[in-house]
């Protein structure tokens, strides 16, 4: 069965904060939850599906259904770790198109900058009964050094440069400096990006995604709800989700399995990557999006680095406007969980209310793609499509 046209986002919001010492993980949950729900212009008690992941305290869903006063027909607890928000939304617009639910509520949140996780050095957490734990705990695997790995096969391969890596960070500094509630509004050089400290070569500490606080919120709905609200339509009309591993050791470090979601959304969205006008893309590393961009056809597999390069994301300068708000690199990466703000930015280009200093002319079309896990080892990638009414 297809979703496409099957339901439509009529809520967003984003948390303002970057550091919440003294708001609880539930509490930034209700925060985002209402926040979403007056942005739509709806009520709680319309609210007829959740959805979360792993990052909800207490027994999950289950817990925040109830600390929000929900009453839910349907629920999904779905966990691809930072890609679980797309897919949330793919599986909200399911639910709806089968009957099970007609307004659906997708939240995350987290306060890792209060936990104090430094930058791509934070271990994961490896459970005693996790498969690969008696393979890879001995090592002592750390975030930033699994994917300066990728990283550094791709400049094996294919020639990719350090350089070419900066100049995502710059084009991500260049849109946060207009986000006043980015956590870094500063602008930077590709002098800069390089000049800054190794963390896991070759990645620079700008080549890393902020740290920080805070959640955000969506509401998916049926089409024949949508139409009574007061809020510009954003329609889902493509979706794919896939999962990437270690395959038994026969691993290609330099693809991800965007290269399986992203061509199963436009096939179901009847369209093409020069179709879309806007991109939010998943960006913990800066080797994370420039993978991405390959594997969804935006470029050739190992050209990434020539399409990104002087200014190629840039709003209003290159051919693929991408992370309008700062993105990960920049804005905000709440539980280390990005997915979730790449859709709200999808969102706001869409009904055209992204900064008007980076908001894209005629943005009609956008995609919203999602990494989550570790993309040297094991990961789920995520892909929407969306379009305005």
């Amino acid at each position: 069965m297809s979703i496409k046209r099957k339901a439509c986002i009529v809520g967003a919001y984003e948390h303002p904060t970057r550091h919440a010492p003294d708001i609880s993980l539930a509490q930034l949950h209700a925060d985002v939850a209402f926040g979403a729900l007056r942005d739509a212009g709806l009520h709680k008690n319309d609210v007829d599906g959740y959805f979360c992941d792993s990052d909800a305290p207490g027994m999950g869903g289950t817990s925040l259904i109830e600390y929000m006063g929900l009453h839910p027909r349907h629920m999904d607890t779905t966990e691809t770790g930072g890609s679980s928000y797309l897919v949330h939304v793919s599986h909200a617009a399911q639910a709806i198109a089968a009957g099970k639910c007609n307004v659906a509520l997708i939240t995350m949140a987290g306060r890792p900058r209060t936990a104090g996780m430094a930058t791509g050095t934070a271990l994961r957490r490896y459970e005693f009964d996790d498969p690969s734990a008696q393979f890879e705990q001995p090592y002592r695997p750390v975030i930033a050094n699994l994917y300066a790995m990728c990283a550094k096969r791709h400049m094996y391969e294919f020639g990719t440069t350090s350089e070419q890596l900066a100049w995502i960070r710059v084009a991500a500094a260049h849109h946060a400096q207009f986000n006043p509630n980015a956590l870094r509004r500063e602008t930077v050089t590709v002098e800069q990006v390089l000049a800054s400290p190794m963390i896991a070569d070759p990645l620079h500490k700008l080549d890393c995604c902020v740290i920080s606080d805070g959640g955000g919120a969506l509401i998916v709905a049926r089409p024949e709800v949508a139409r009574d609200l007061r809020v510009p339509r954003v329609t889902v009309l493509g979706a794919g989700e896939a999962a990437g591993t270690t395959n038994g050791g026969r691993i290609d470090l330099t693809t991800s399995a965007a290269s399986l979601s992203g061509p199963a959304a436009f096939k179901e969205a009847g369209l093409n990557p020069r179709d879309i006008k806007y991109a939010s893309i998943y960006d913990s590393f800066t080797i994370s999006v420039l993978i991405a961009l390959e594997d969804l056809g935006f470029c050739k597999k190992g050209e990434g680095g020539a399409f990104v390069q002087d200014g190629g994301l840039i709003s209003g300068r290159g051919a693929l406007p991408f992370n309008t708000d700062g993105g990960g690199l920049c804005n905000n990466h709440p539980g280390n969980r990005g997915g979730m703000t790449k859709v709200i930015e999808a969102v706001r280009q869409l009904r055209g209310t992204a900064n008007p200093e980076v908001q894209v002319p005629g943005c009609d079309f956008a995609l919203a793609h999602g990494t989550g896990g570790r993309m040297s080892t094991r990961h789920g990638s995520a892909t929407l499509v969306l379009g305005r009414e």
